[in-house]
């Protein structure tokens, strides 16, 4: 997998949020992915996020406040 704080190449031009957060193993399981984003641990562009359907395109970056710390990913 993809080392998080970097590009992580998707196949389509978009990708739903919840999806993107489990391809760049910023969260563990969609469950754990819904969790971050109720608990308001998720930002998208600098905008904090809660739809798991928002889609992100090529050049967005998504940043997680993680209990390890912040990790951030743009989506390539």
């Amino acid at each position: 997998m993809t080392a998080p704080s970097g590009e992580v190449p998707i196949s389509d031009d978009s990708i739903r949020l919840g999806q993107f957060l489990k391809l760049a193993d910023l969260a563990d399981s969609g469950a754990h992915a819904r969790a971050l984003l109720e608990d308001g641990a998720v930002t998208v562009n600098g905008e904090d996020e809660t739809r798991r359907g928002r889609q992100l395109v090529k050049g967005d970056v998504v940043e997680v406040d993680l209990p390890t710390g912040y990790k951030e990913a743009t989506v390539g």
